[in-house]
This record gives structure tokens, sequence and C-alpha cells, in this order.
């Protein structure tokens, strides 16, 4: 590995990758991030959510000048106005950049050097959960597909242990897999 330190693969600063690894082996706390999200219901189906700063490495981390900004909403059939991508579709956009994400950090760290990456992710979800009409169907996705389309000269046997790795180290796909612990709480 040591011959990509200075390299840059996949748009990926092995270096500087490879010196944050180091950084957190050395001082496990700078692992410890808190990520947030805003959101302001709007009307109907459409909220408006807002990303900006984040604890991590230490700190608050306030380099986003402006806020990120996600419109949320509904398709016609389930009562929105189609002003954006609904919240399960937002959560496969999600997975899907953490996978990204991961094959080409995870990639450039092994040296391989990636031509195309394209992932194509569809869930399967019964609204009886959702709408409350059956207690025995869960509101959420009862399975999600992700075909993940590798252009690469690596061989097949390299990108197959590549994509084993990235589906054990990726958060969003750890967080759709297993239970997280999630409370709430109503203000007045």
């Amino acid at each position: 590995m040591s011959d990509h330190h200075e390299a840059t693969i996949n748009g990926v600063d092995v270096g500087k990758l490879l010196t944050t690894v180091d950084a957190i082996k050395a001082q496990p706390d700078l692992s410890n991030f808190k990520f947030r999200a805003e959101t302001e219901w709007e009307s109907g189906g459409r909220s408006r959510t807002s990303i900006r700063s984040f604890y991590g490495a230490g700190g608050e981390d306030n380099s986003r000048s402006k806020p990120f900004v996600i419109e949320g909403d509904e398709p016609p059939v389930l009562l929105g106005g189609n002003a954006g991508p609904n919240a399960v579709e937002i959560v496969l956009a999600g997975l899907a950049s953490c996978l990204a994400v991961g094959f080409a950090y995870n990639a450039a760290v092994q040296g391989i050097r990636l031509e195309g990456l394209s992932l194509r992710l569809e869930g399967d979800i019964d609204l009886q959960g959702f709408l409350g009409l059956s207690a025995a169907v869960r509101p959420g996705y009862r399975n999600i597909r992700v075909s993940c389309h590798v252009k690469s000269d690596a061989p097949r046997d390299r990108l197959l242990a590549l994509s084993e790795y990235v589906q054990r180290t990726s958060p969003v796909l750890d967080i759709i897999r297993n239970p997280v612990t999630v409370s709430i709480a109503i203000e007045n």
C-alpha cells in the first residue's frame, strides 16, 4: 500500500485517506461523529430538510457556508405534488451514495482504478403497513435490490472481494440491515 501513499486514485487522495486512518488508530475518539438534519413540514406530503454542521474529528465542523437542502414530497398517486423524492426514495439515494463512496475509497486504497461505477436500487413496500391496514405488514421496505456495475481492469475476484468489504463497512447498509435505537421527543 505504501506505493499508493502519494497517488490520487478514483478522485481520492490516498495519502490523506491513509493519514486519516492512522490518526484514528492513534486516537480512537476522533472516530466519533454526530450528523444532524433539520426538517420543516410545509404542506401535505411536502417538507424541506436542511443539513449543515456536524460534530466530528474531535470538534464542531462548520465548513459548509450554506446548508444542503433536500425537498421531500410524495408523487400524485400518494397525494403529493412531486416537488421532490419521497422519504423512502431518499433512503435508496443514501444507500447508493454510501456504497459508491465505499467502492471508490476502498478501491483507491487497494490500488484498483475504477473507470466507471453505477448502482441501480429498487425496493418493495406494501402500503398496507404505512396506512395501518395490516399489523402483519411492516411499513418499511420488505427488500432492497442493488445492482452494481463496475468498470475496471481489476480481476473479477478482486472486485468481488472489494464488494464484500464495502458491504461489511457501509454505515448506511448497516443502518438498514440492523435495528437502530431511535427516540422521538414531542416538544410543544
